[in-house]
């Protein structure tokens, strides 16, 4: 069974940095787009950044120039690092990977990222 899983997520100081990885394992992940999504309590799933299987990354406005995503197809691998985390950026963070342009097929457990003092 295709299966994603996140790590890297915990509790971190406001100004601090994260990073986050997505092991897959029975998928080939350089076949899909690897996005990155979040969700804060009370509020719906977003997308945060996707890289696309041709290396182009996008994000959303809210953490541009704050989060890199990247990919190591070698270690079939996706992450999202993660600086100048805010308050705001606390939500469990999934990854998912799906073909380009479609919604994803496999999505991770979720990983609790808490930026607090």
């Amino acid at each position: 069974q295709a299966q994603l899983v996140e790590s890297g997520g915990g509790l971190v100081q406001p100004g601090g940095s994260l990073t986050l990885s997505c092991a897959a394992s029975k998928i080939t992940l350089s076949w899909y787009d690897i996005d990155w999504y979040r969700q804060a309590p009370g509020k719906e799933r977003e997308l945060v950044a996707t890289i696309t299987n041709a290396d182009s990354p996008n994000y959303a406005d809210a953490v541009r120039g704050r989060f890199t995503i990247s990919r190591d197809n070698a270690k079939n691998a996706g992450f999202l690092q993660m600086t100048n985390l805010e308050p705001k950026d606390t939500a469990v963070y999934y990854c998912a990977a799906g073909p380009s342009g479609s919604h994803p097929l496999y999505w991770g457990q979720g990983t609790q990222v808490t930026v607090s003092s």
